[in-house]
């Protein structure tokens, strides 16, 4: 595969000294594990759009290795994991896991592929990915990933509603909103990754929407919320959206289309190949 355009498109909050090392360690993949990126992204609370003076920098990346290694009986790992810090997580997926995933409707693929800050990548991988996620994505299967997700999140966080930390809130609260979005854009399977943009677009009630404002502007300069009740309409909405959820999107499993499952396969050689 010839490559393309190469991407670059960091924010300007971004620390030089952590890009440099996040460089570093992406330049070292090729040299440590036989493999090639094919994009390399900043994940989490940055690119979520709801950040904290001291959120560490989660890089994830997607990467193919040599055409030998997925013709072995003994293929590697299909993930690659980086040492890790108090600052720095990096680690990625071998392209084949990615499109298994995408396939199931794993919503974090797609946020890679449409994450707005870019450490490295090829223009046209990216490009392809986001056609085929266009392709092959059913809402019902991104939405049980979403409603998954944020039970879990929930579960985790707020055992006790009247003491949360309140920057937890938006774990739960994404997905949340992000069932809402799937909702009210019937047919659609791609929900803004933007935090802010989401909200924007899920009509939701003016004092869950104030609630919001207030916690982002208070996340974005303060290193700790901490702990309160929570909100109690933040709360019903919550749980409004997943039990609704459960009844708009019943959890059984949907096999991928013949004709996605050969488009995949396509992508995947098309890379591996090249």
């Amino acid at each position: 595969m010839t490559a393309g355009v190469p991407l670059r498109a960091l924010g300007r909050d971004f620390e030089p000294a952590v890009v440099s090392t996040i460089d570093a360690r992406l330049r070292s993949i090729d040299r440590d594990h036989r493999a090639r990126v094919l994009l390399a992204v900043e994940s989490g609370s940055r690119a979520w759009g709801f950040p904290s003076p001291d959120s560490d920098y989660d890089c994830r990346f997607i990467y193919v290795r040599r055409r030998d290694d997925y013709l072995s009986l003994f293929p590697p790992r299909d993930v690659i994991e980086l040492a890790q810090d108090k600052v720095l997580d990096v680690n990625g997926w071998d392209l084949a896991k990615a499109l298994r995933l995408l396939l199931k409707g794993n919503a974090v693929v797609v946020e890679w592929l449409t994450s707005p800050y870019v450490y490295a990548g090829d223009a046209s991988f990216r490009d392809e990915g986001r056609a085929l996620a266009r392709q092959v994505l059913r809402p019902a299967a991104v939405a049980r990933h979403y409603l998954h997700l944020g039970e879990r999140q929930r579960r985790t966080y707020f055992a006790d509603v009247r003491a949360i930390e309140l920057k937890k809130m938006f774990y739960a609260l994404r997905p949340a909103v992000a069932l809402r979005w799937l909702r009210l854009h019937s047919g659609e399977a791609v929900a803004p990754m933007h935090f802010p943009t989401l909200v924007r677009e899920s009509e939701l009630p003016a004092e869950v929407v104030m609630i919001i404002d207030d916690l982002l502007v208070r996340k974005a300069e303060t290193r700790e919320l901490g702990r309160g009740p929570l909100p109690t309409t933040v709360g019903a909405l919550i749980d409004e959206e997943f039990e609704r959820a459960r009844d708009v999107w019943p959890d059984r499993a949907e096999p991928p289309a013949v004709n996605d499952k050969l488009a995949a396969d396509a992508l995947l050689r098309r890379w591996v190949c090249g």
